[in-house]
């Protein structure tokens, strides 16, 4: 359903003007699947269809610099923050008129439905987070962590250089490539599927984005004047209180899975968390079904929108 046959469509949405998928009956309760770095709205490829089958109104959005998604002014910042990311998606939902909608995503998409989720309770229906609770905790920033996990990690301190913002531009596809391979040692993708996202990161503010929000999480860099209000909100990791299911991948190379607790106290609501066997970071892609179950589940769980199941 996501292919060269489905039209994107396009739609102004705050400082962007957003090319996403609409698929699904219109009438449909609706499921917005956000994708994350290095990745593109292909991640959906195989969840979609599922939740279009079970009667949602699915809609995938391109984030900022990717894809054909767009800033509407030359003069707006290129940043890649959290805070942004979390405008994005507001003033998407906004720009369509979505009521309750549920927010799946995972990595940079995960963040951003959990920046929404976090701050504007009232406006979702529930969330899917693969990787827990998303929000980045910058001031904790410098404070190391497992010398393997930290080398993991590499291509945050190679885009906080010169030298890595210059091997962006120039390797989009396979430094893609290897963040792939390490993010999923069981996931053995095509080559068809790299080239397929890698499409996404032709984008002209790819490289300006993506460098800014790996600064920016390592307080490298300043944010954006315009989201200023909001990072200062973030920056106290507010609780989650919507209904929530949390998702981990058992073979993440990057992320371990856990069980759950270590992020408990940021869930206000009912959350439930799951282990995924066999898959990585990029879980849409490695384990529909489980992905798509997790958010029918949210679906059927009771609440007011606010997290009281």
């Amino acid at each position: 359903m996501i292919d060269a046959n489905v039209r994107i469509r396009h739609v102004p949405a705050g400082v962007l003007d957003v090319a996403y998928y609409d698929l699904g009956p219109a009438g449909g309760e609706p499921v917005v699947l956000l994708h994350g770095f290095p990745y593109d709205v292909h991640s959906y490829a195989e969840v979609a269809p599922l939740l279009v089958e079970a009667g949602f109104r699915v809609l995938v959005p391109y984030l900022r610099g990717h894809g054909p998604t767009r800033f509407l002014s030359a003069d707006t910042p290129r940043s890649g923050q959290q805070g942004a990311l979390g405008a994005d998606l507001l003033a998407f939902l906004d720009a369509l008129g979505l009521h309750e909608p549920i927010l799946a995503g995972y990595d940079w998409g995960g963040r951003a439905a959990g920046v929404v989720a976090a701050l504007h309770p009232d406006r979702i229906g529930g969330l899917v987070s693969a990787g827990g609770y998303l929000i980045q905790d910058i001031a904790s920033a410098n404070t190391p962590i497992d010398p393997d996990r930290e080398a993991g990690f590499w291509y945050f301190w190679y885009f906080a250089t010169a030298r890595g913002r210059a091997g962006l531009e120039r390797n989009r596809r396979e430094i893609a490539r290897v963040i792939w391979r390490r993010n999923s040692p069981e996931w053995d993708f095509s080559e068809g599927e790299l080239v397929r996202a890698a499409r996404a990161f032709d984008n002209p503010d790819y490289v300006d984005v993506v460098i800014h929000s790996y600064r920016h999480r390592l307080g490298l860099a300043e944010g954006a004047d315009a989201y200023a209000d909001v990072e200062a909100q973030l920056a106290a990791l507010p609780p989650i209180s919507v209904p929530t299911i949390t998702l981990d991948g058992t073979a993440d190379g990057n992320f371990p899975a856990s069980d759950g607790s270590h992020d408990a106290q940021l869930f206000a609501g009912w959350r439930e968390h799951r282990k995924v066997p066999h898959a990585g970071h990029h879980l849409p892609a490695e384990a529909p079904r489980a992905f798509a179950d997790a958010i029918l589940a949210v679906a059927e769980t009771p609440g007011d929108g606010a997290g009281t199941p």
